[in-house]
């Protein structure tokens, strides 16, 4: 089980786990807002509901701009695993201006690719191989990007990480 934590602002923080959302709650730092239908815990004192999502009593601030690290992963999830030249299933990440032509590893340059139009284009730019770019290369934005651990969220979370986009 994994529980959001919003901060005191509604602001969605991160997402923990089951027995720490519960610690948090047991120890007054945070309020549950959303449960899961089952049966209680049970605490020295009292019963406490199962968490689903928690909203912490105190605000916690949070460094300014939060900048989403480039990794394979991340830009194979921005462009939904489908190559920006063709758009077929994509397995592998390409680099628009190449590095060896001073491209930098950012986000803007990095674009999703499958194999054959990788090898294809080997050192060259779209321009040069008369290829169109289908998406425009960005960084990512929204709720579920900044918030690590919500790409696999609960149903319940929506209406809270919809806040954050």
């Amino acid at each position: 089980m994994r529980t959001l934590v919003l901060n005191a602002g509604y602001e969605p923080l991160a997402v923990v786990s089951f027995k720490r959302a519960l610690v948090l709650v047991m120890n007054d730092k945070a309020t549950v807002i959303e449960h899961v239908e089952a049966e209680p815990v049970w605490g020295a004192r009292r019963t406490y509901e199962r968490p689903a999502v928690i909203i912490l009593t105190r605000y916690v601030r949070v460094p300014g701009a939060r900048s989403i690290p480039v990794t394979r992963r991340g830009v194979l999830r921005r462009d939904a695993s489908r190559c920006g030249y063709c758009g077929k299933s994509a397995a592998t990440i390409d680099h628009v201006l190449p590095r060896s032509r001073g491209g930098a590893d950012t986000w803007e340059n990095l674009i999703a690719c499958c194999l054959r139009c990788n090898n294809v284009k080997g050192d060259r730019t779209p321009q040069e191989m008369g290829w169109e770019l289908r998406i425009s290369p960005s960084a990512p934005r929204g709720g579920q990007w900044t918030v690590r651990g919500a790409e696999r969220a609960d149903p319940r979370w929506e209406p809270y990480l919809e806040l954050a986009a």
